[in-house]
């Protein structure tokens, strides 16, 4: 193999190996806050909740496999960095997907409430999650 050749595979490898590092170090810009709606549904009931993630991760200590998952073989395997799909992707707001696949609403309400409870923090009643939008 001659010199000129060998240079240029030694280059293209390293380009690859930057551009790889660069993909897999990237972080993905977490919002400050996102607006959970009701979309989905035939009626809506309550108000969207306002979920702020500075709140839940900074303020306490909340890690974020603990809201996003990804599960296979019945273990959450999810880890930050990993793209985070959008609740309604796997959990349906109509119906049950599969036994453990919980409807939108239940899988939230499960999540969110049952943390609160343990950690004897946070809102448990409906309007205290939902409250009306100030105009």
């Amino acid at each position: 193999m001659n010199a000129g050749r060998l240079t240029l595979i030694v280059a293209g490898l390293t380009a690859l190996l930057f551009l790889t590092a660069g993909i897999l170090t990237a972080e993905q810009e977490m919002p400050e806050e996102i607006m959970i709606y009701n979309k989905g549904y035939k009626r809506k009931l309550y108000q969207p909740v306002r979920f702020t993630h500075q709140t839940h991760a900074e303020d306490y200590g909340i890690e974020c496999n603990e809201c996003h998952h990804d599960y296979k073989g019945g273990e959450n395997v999810w880890e930050e960095g990993d793209p985070v799909k959008k609740c309604i992707v796997c959990h349906s707001p109509l119906k049950k997907r599969g036994e453990k696949v919980h409807r939108l609403v239940f899988a939230y309400h499960f999540k969110c409430k049952r943390c609160h409870k343990e950690n004897e923090s946070g809102p448990v009643k409906c309007k205290e999650c939902h409250t009306k939008e100030k105009k």
